[in-house]
């Protein structure tokens, strides 16, 4: 994935979509899985310095308990216009296209590809998704992709500080 950010200068901002897995009861009881690694990636990118935003149509607490615990920067959910959240974030941090990572694995996510300077798909995004993307990661959605990125990130940024010094 370094490759696919050789020409980006430093990332400031990781956005992605927030699924993990569902698990429901008999009773009608919803709860999610989430990935560890995903989470350590998340939080290790955010100790960096790069800014971490969720944004996603689903509008569940247990997402949102998700993002305060990784004390991710910007929750948004409930969110029809991921497009438009997206760019109220860059604006108000004054953020440059290529400045912007997002990794989305689902048609709603397509309306980012033009406004981030790399969009990312995990193994198990619909085709759609995965042909517009400009990285596909090896690993599937909430099995790790997130950290795929997250590391690449982290080297993508550390190379620079030291062609810099």
């Amino acid at each position: 994935m370094i490759e696919a950010l050789r020409n980006q200068p430093r990332i400031k901002l990781l956005a992605c979509d927030v699924d993990g897995g569902m698990y429901f009861g008999a009773e009608g009881q919803v709860m999610k899985r989430f990935n560890v690694k995903d989470g350590m990636g998340m939080t290790l990118l955010r100790e960096s310095g790069v800014k971490l935003a969720f944004i996603s149509v689903d509008s569940s607490p247990i997402c949102r308990a998700r993002g305060e615990k990784l004390k991710v920067h910007d929750i948004c959910f409930g969110v029809h216009d991921k497009a438009e959240k997206l760019q109220e974030i860059m604006a108000r941090d004054g953020l440059q296209t290529d400045e912007v990572v997002y990794a989305g694995d689902d048609l709603p996510d397509l309306c980012l590809v033009p406004l981030v300077g790399l969009f990312v798909a995990p193994a198990d995004a619909v085709e759609a998704v995965t042909r517009a993307a400009g990285y596909v990661t090896q690993a599937p959605g909430g099995q790790g992709a997130i950290r795929e990125v997250c590391d690449a990130i982290l080297a993508h940024n550390a190379s620079l500080e030291t062609t810099d010094a």
